[in-house]
């Protein structure tokens, strides 16, 4: 699979779906510098324009133009009762 060095039939039927949602995450977090960047470079390029007027809209730095994944907030912690009635009543509805 190109970039993450794994072939293409042991990315699609070896591995398990949590092994590759942490190779996607680990590819992703490699390439967190470079994205900023690119975000960086389209907010000035952006504000350079004469008839653009980003103030107006509310966008002050790149950070407001566009937020990635990481920077949104983290959804709140379940805490373990909550999270063991969550899981019973899973279990409720997937055998009962």
């Amino acid at each position: 699979m190109g970039e993450i060095g794994i072939p293409r039939r042991e990315f699609l039927y070896e591995i398990s779906y949590w092994e590759a949602r942490r190779i996607m995450l680990g590819y992703n977090n490699r390439h967190r510098e470079m994205w900023s960047a690119v975000r960086w470079h389209a907010f000035h390029v952006i504000a350079s324009m004469p008839y653009v007027d980003l103030r107006s809209k509310g966008i002050l730095s790149p950070v407001d133009l566009f937020k990635f994944p990481w920077e949104q907030e983290a959804p709140p912690v379940i805490d373990e009762e909550t999270q063991k009635e969550l899981q019973d009543e899973m279990r409720r509805h997937r055998f009962g």
